[in-house]
């Protein structure tokens, strides 16, 4: 009898805490955002876009990524707004 591997699948939650009544909603390849203002969850899209074209660049998927790894390209990633620069 031959083992069946089921692969594990990873997704990125964004949940913005800083809403201003109105309801965003977005999904997209391994990641789903709730919530947040407008330039907040602007901010997550980004953010997650930039992630998955660093991955597709390096030919990895998010399941290939281990926890440090993922946590230094989520800030590589994360827009500069508002912080300065090297932070």
């Amino acid at each position: 009898m031959a083992v069946v591997r089921e692969r594990k699948t990873r997704a990125l939650l964004g949940i913005g805490l800083d809403g201003d009544g109105e309801v965003r909603v977005t999904r997209g390849e391994n990641f789903a955002l709730f919530g947040g203002s407008h330039d907040t969850h602007e901010a997550m899209q980004e953010t997650c876009i930039r992630l998955n074209e660093k991955l597709a660049q390096r030919g990895r998927d998010l399941e290939d990524v281990g926890r440090e790894e993922l946590s230094d390209l989520v800030r590589q990633c994360a827009p500069r707004r508002g912080r300065p620069e090297g932070a």
